[in-house]
């Protein structure tokens, strides 16, 4: 078995790679392939974090044109990646690893509230931590939290989880001509548009110059081979 090439770091998740082929909610298959695969990297002696989006229950960012603020609807949002993360603990834990939800809003009767400290302590047990309910603050995404975490918590790289294996100049799927790119630097990312995470996301690994690395959930023990250096991804890093 190779070594990693990372040991510590935060994986980002979508809600809709929860949801598999239903599109909504939680398809427990879908879940506990993807659970297998954090299982098996923690076995790798891997130090791993995962932050999940809630889009597969709840978007708050859609109320907002139904009358709901927009603060409101992105904490009803947040409390969607608290539910996204206890469904995934368990499956985490089925697997025979040990897991930990930490959420950034305070919740003692469901899970673990969120702190540095409390994170690295669970990381330095060798627990898998979900990091629930984004940074607890309305108009930050998902995206903006793995990488918050993963400076604060001495990550050493972002796994972006999506849908393709990597970067293209457009939508793949709408586009055949969308070339797919092996290496960015964040500041390209952020120039050329590329909406695979959002410039708030990308503003913030550029100042901290932490390495994101794209690729598909899709692909088979997708997370494990990344971390071998075996997976086919894009790498977004410092110039």
């Amino acid at each position: 078995m190779s070594e990693p090439v990372f040991r510590r770091v935060i994986a980002k998740l979508s809600g809709e790679a929860l949801a598999g082929p239903d599109g909504f909610g939680i398809h427990q298959p879908t879940v506990d392939r993807i659970a297998a695969d954090l299982a098996a990297a923690a076995a790798l002696g891997v130090e791993l974090g995962v932050v999940v989006g809630g889009g597969n229950i709840f978007r708050g960012i859609e109320v907002s044109a139904r009358g709901v603020s927009r603060p409101t609807g992105d904490t009803m949002g947040m409390l969607a990646t608290v539910m996204n993360c206890l469904a995934l603990e368990a499956a985490i834990e089925r697997q025979g690893k040990s897991a930990r939800t930490l959420s950034a809003l305070a919740m003692p009767e469901v899970c673990g509230t969120y702190t540095r400290a409390r994170a690295l302590a669970a990381l330095a047990r060798k627990q898998v931590i979900l990091l629930a309910a984004g940074t607890g603050n309305p108009f930050f995404t998902t995206d903006t939290t793995a990488v918050l975490r993963a400076a604060e918590l001495a990550g050493e790289a972002v796994l972006k989880a999506t849908n393709v294996d990597g970067v293209y100049t457009a939508d793949p799927k709408k586009d055949p001509k969308a070339k797919r790119y092996d290496r960015l630097t964040h500041q390209e990312a952020i120039d050329r548009d590329l909406r695979v995470m959002d410039p708030t996301a990308f503003t913030l690994a550029r100042e901290n110059r932490m390495p994101i690395i794209v690729f598909s959930i899709r692909e088979p023990d997708a997370i494990t081979a990344i971390l071998r250096g075996e997976g086919r991804a894009t790498l977004v890093g410092a110039a």
